[in-house]
């Protein structure tokens, strides 16, 4: 890899960003082994100071360069200000990175990222990083895990729905926004509408009516139609529904980061695929699209009301 886009290969990845306990690391793990099982060469970059206990050794660990821990301990920083020292700290010295990824040169990277979220709307330091990327001609796709236990509350959907737009306009990536967790959904309670509301983002209008009966919400609906504006307004953002354990799952989102990076797989990598997908069709997980996760959702939540029922 070499300074300008002018030369050197081109390497594809993806950069792994979203809020703390999103599944950044998991997800981070479980596309590997995917990925691998394709016949890539994957990579993970840790590029979270905070994230001590990985449960594989990475290519290449931030931790070389710079720790939360030590930042905190020798600048008296709580952990956001030390977490942010410590990514312009990065960016200061992007030469370490680009001498650690040189030994990477054919592998397709992850880059696991921190879970602050101020990193990706509104401050600099990791954006130039990524842009320090794009120069050593890397071609990334940002990859945003929320996760999908926002959608059983429409009030923090809506701030999820801003957060992302915002990352969006901030990053400046190619952008893929991810509802991760889906296997676990059921468990936060039931949703206001049918799944594909949210992964589409379909007509926020009804949100804001539901919202609207709640008395707390009810004296911001005018604050919630302007929010919910801005949002229909840039048209920007959609969710694909993720579940790890799920090899169709996995499938589809790796489709969607390979089309918003611009990475073409060859025949023989297409043979593993259909040969991986066909050992997948026995598996206990089937969410193999949006509408058989919303099915399964509906029908605990139809088994739950009848044991009540029961219990009456």
């Amino acid at each position: 890899m070499s300074e300008g886009s002018g030369g050197g290969s081109l390497a594809f990845g993806q950069v792994v960003i979203g809020p703390p306990g999103s599944g950044k690391t998991t997800y981070c793990r479980a596309m590997r082994e995917f990925l691998r099982r394709l016949g890539r060469s994957v990579a993970v970059v840790n590029l979270d100071p905070a994230n001590e206990a990985l449960p594989w050794p990475c290519a290449l660990d931030i931790g070389q360069l710079v720790t939360l821990p030590d930042v905190m301990a020798s600048l008296g920083l709580g952990p956001n200000g030390g977490l942010l020292y410590c990514m312009e700290y990065l960016e200061a010295n992007a030469d370490w990175l680009r001498d650690g990824l040189r030994g990477l040169a054919g592998h397709y990277v992850l880059f696991d990222c921190p879970g602050q979220v101020e990193l990706y709307t509104h401050h600099e330091a990791l954006k130039n990083v990524f842009g320090h990327l794009a120069k050593w001609n890397f071609r990334l796709a940002a990859v945003h895990l929320v996760d999908s236990h926002y959608c059983t509350d429409p009030g923090k959907f809506i701030s999820v729905l801003c957060t992302s737009l915002s990352t969006m306009l901030h990053v400046e990536l190619p952008h893929v926004n991810v509802l991760s967790k889906m296997d676990l959904i059921e468990q936060y309670g039931k949703l206001a509408f049918n799944l594909d509301y949210y992964t589409e983002v379909l007509d926020l209008s009804y949100l804001v009516d539901h919202l609207a009966s709640d008395p707390f919400f009810r004296k911001f609906r005018r604050l919630n139609e302007k929010l919910v504006e801005v949002i229909e307004d840039y048209s920007l953002v959609s969710f694909v529904p993720l579940n790890v354990q799920d090899k169709q799952s996995m499938r589809q989102v790796m489709q969607a980061v390979d089309k918003a990076n611009g990475y073409s797989f060859g025949d023989q990598e297409q043979r593993s695929l259909e040969a991986l997908m066909s050992a997948a069709v026995g598996a206990d997980f089937h969410f193999s699209s949006t509408l058989a996760v919303q099915e399964k959702y509906v029908q605990s939540q139809d088994k739950a009301v009848e044991e009540e029922v029961m219990d009456l």
